[in-house]
């Protein structure tokens, strides 16, 4: 399933243009609220799951935070980020990895995900993302998915929708919900998606 899911998203990201997809966002608004309100050091580890070519990282550079990371499970999609950051692409950690299958080596501050754990859909694969963060998110983790009142597909793939609720209990074995919100997230051709956004914070053992 891994091997199908990467060849899907080299594909998309390989014939289809930032204007061509619908998660395209050309200020993550939302996102960098989220990153504020920890009031983490500029220094703090960020790493962005399931970020392609988002210009999340572009601006956390630009105000100055000097320890990102971007994981996606697309070449492809890193290659574009790359290109599109010049220079500054070097002052960033890339990965490329079906977040599934990532083996940290590093521990992390901040957890990020914009609408990739929403193309989760069976237990084990939640169960698996879960452990990997537990494995190495020290304080604080960022969910964005698709709420139930949002699409049921994305990119031609099945989702699984989310209320407040059902993602808190999700994570529940590991982390504590510190707030959520939902937003109309609209797309380059003028639709709208309801995202469920929630931030947590990570329990010590």
């Amino acid at each position: 399933m891994a091997t199908e899911y990467k060849q899907h998203w080299e594909n998309v990201y390989s014939t289809k243009q930032p204007h061509e997809v619908s998660w395209t966002q050309e200020l993550p608004a939302t996102s960098l609220s989220f990153i504020h309100s920890f009031n983490l050091p500029k220094t703090a580890s960020i790493i962005d799951i399931g970020g392609g070519d988002s210009k999340l990282a572009d601006y956390l550079l630009a105000e100055g935070y000097e320890n990102i990371t971007v994981l996606d499970i697309s070449e492809k999609a890193i290659e574009r980020a790359k290109a599109r950051l010049g220079n500054n692409a070097d002052k960033i950690k890339w990965i490329v990895s079906d977040v599934t299958e990532f083996k940290p080596q590093a521990s992390y501050d901040v957890w990020h995900d914009r609408a990739a754990f929403h193309f989760l859909t069976t237990p084990q694969q939640i169960a698996s993302y879960i452990s990997i963060a537990r494995s190495c998110v020290n304080n604080y983790m960022i969910i964005g998915t698709f709420s139930d009142k949002g699409p049921k597909k994305c990119s031609g793939l099945d989702i699984k929708q989310y209320t407040e609720d059902e993602l808190q209990a999700q994570l529940s074995n590991g982390f504590s919900k510190i707030n959520c919100i939902t937003e109309d997230h609209t797309t380059p051709f003028s639709t709208t998606q309801n995202f469920l956004f929630c931030s947590f914070k990570r329990q010590q053992a």
